[in-house]
């Protein structure tokens, strides 16, 4: 990739160590799938499972957010309540969050960390829900299909928007916050109405996606980022969890939803203060590219964000098997426009069956999916939870064969320079340097002659999935081969 197309600092690596220079070969693992039960002890099995993941290829893991949420041990964090309390205090229910306790988180990362991989936590500032009492204000109920049109004169209402969080007395911060820390709300307890509710003094963030006229509001109580308090508390609680858990680096959840201009100086503030790069991809579902690339000029590149669009070519093509035109299968995607900011992932717990943004692959494209985000050259790629250990609640078994396998190939052969035969609809091929030759089919048995370099004049390549063998020819070709709907992937025999 030409280095010179992208901002001077992203190419001095100030904040892109390995998700952007992919100068470590790295893979990220969402830690983490919607279903899990809280017996599942989730911290306790990565400790357990945290040398495993190193060996296997990869190289950083994506933790659920840690924190209390509204649900207790049921909420899988992102009904955000108290964000002080990592399974220390008892509210909503208990003291373990649904994952575990604040002890048992701690040591997962610093488990994870001593096996050599990078942590990064999810974080949750959009919205706080599970309020400890509720307030009377005045607010205008505003159309949902265009939020910045009022439909309604002032109202009282009555909202949840009082946090005192009385299970921790104070410990860490004695920030309490109340209705002047949000915008709004989307329920009034008094008439027992859901809608959307703008409080009379505010007005919704503007730096945010445009869709229903401004996408500030999302859910629960939002977060008011133009109240310097809240700003103030959000940075002071930022500074706290990093010195706390130790972490690499951070998923940011429901950037569209959320003023630019926040995580801008949030992010920067962090750098400056802990001196480390902190790695950070963010959330911006969007399935149009145009609007993942303004975002991250509004943010000056300081981070990247996971490929929805890309996502959404994987979802079509495994929808349309042999009518998808396998040649356009990155157009108009973050890799293809941006791959030093791009981070690539097949599914995550969003798109995964029963979920609001439900989109998951089908199962017969996985294995085409995953080679294209583990066995290429541009973005840093994720594997989901749900993919390699299996969703026992919706009957999905896991893919650990297929993704230990893919890392193994990516680990040992898929480096180097890239060479790409997308040249037919139903059959697209590349090979790497290292000694790696892809095929991927969605529809028939093909072969296609590709070049993997002079120096495997006569070495063989073997297909890791089928068994077939092919010697590479006096002109560092080879005729590879992929059954109907499958893949091949060819690596060198050392």
């Amino acid at each position: 990739m030409n280095e010179e197309a992208f901002p001077a600092y992203a190419r001095k690596g100030l904040f892109f160590k390995g998700g952007t220079t992919l100068a470590v070969n790295g893979v990220m693992f969402q830690g983490f799938e919607w279903y899990l039960k809280q017996e599942d002890e989730l911290w306790v099995k990565i400790q357990q499972q945290a040398k495993h993941y190193a060996d296997i290829g990869l190289t950083a893991v994506w933790l659920p957010p840690a924190y209390k949420g509204a649900g207790g041990i049921y909420d899988v964090g992102y009904g955000a309540y108290d964000l002080y309390d990592l399974g220390e205090f008892d509210q909503k229910g208990s003291i373990r969050t649904k994952y575990g306790t604040r002890e048992d988180y701690l040591k997962a990362i610093r488990d994870l960390q001593a096996a050599g991989l990078q942590v990064y936590g999810d974080i949750v500032l959009n919205h706080k829900m599970g309020a400890d009492e509720n307030e009377v204000v005045r607010a205008y109920e505003m159309n949902m299909r265009h939020m910045t049109e009022r439909v309604s004169a002032a109202l009282e209402v009555e909202v949840a928007t009082r946090f005192t969080f009385p299970g921790r007395q104070g410990k860490y911060s004695p920030f309490c916050w109340d209705w002047t820390c949000f915008d709004g709300i989307d329920y009034d307890v008094k008439s027992k109405r859901h809608g959307k509710f703008l409080f009379e003094s505010k007005q919704w963030d503007t730096h945010v996606d445009d869709e229903n006229g401004n996408y500030d509001y999302l859910m629960g109580a939002d977060l008011d980022f133009s109240n310097p308090q809240v700003v103030d508390e959000l940075n002071q609680w930022g500074r706290w969890y990093l010195e706390t858990t130790g972490l690499d680096g951070f998923r940011l959840d429901a950037l569209k939803h959320i003023d630019a201009s926040f995580f801008n100086q949030w992010l920067s503030m962090l750098r400056s203060t802990f001196h480390r790069e902190l790695f950070t991809v963010g959330e911006y579902w969007h399935g149009n590219v145009t609007y993942l690339l303004r975002y991250l000029e509004q943010v000056h590149y300081q981070f990247s964000l996971f490929d929805v669009p890309l996502h959404y070519r994987f979802y079509d093509a495994s929808r349309q098997i042999g009518n998808y035109d396998l040649r356009r299968i990155f157009d108009g995607t973050l890799v293809q426009a941006a791959p030093m900011h791009s981070v690539t992932f097949v599914d995550n717990h969003d798109t995964q069956p029963s979920q609001g943004l439900q989109s998951f692959v089908e199962d017969w494209f996985k294995p085409h999916a995953y080679a294209l985000i583990l066995l290429r050259e541009a973005g840093y790629p994720c594997v989901f939870y749900g993919d390699y250990e299996g969703i026992p609640s919706h009957g999905i078994a896991d893919k650990k064969d297929l993704l230990e396998k893919l890392l193994k190939a990516r680990r040992q052969v898929a480096t180097g320079w890239q060479k790409d035969y997308f040249d037919d609809m139903h059959v697209i091929g590349w090979t790497r340097e290292g000694g790696l030759a892809c095929l991927i089919s969605n529809a028939g048995y093909s072969e296609k002659y590709m070049y993997v370099g002079h120096r495997y004049h006569r070495c063989v390549f073997t297909d890791i999935f089928s068994g077939r063998n092919c010697v590479i020819d006096e002109n560092g070709c080879g005729r590879f081969v992929v059954d109907d709907a499958k893949i091949s992937v060819y690596m060198m025999q050392f």
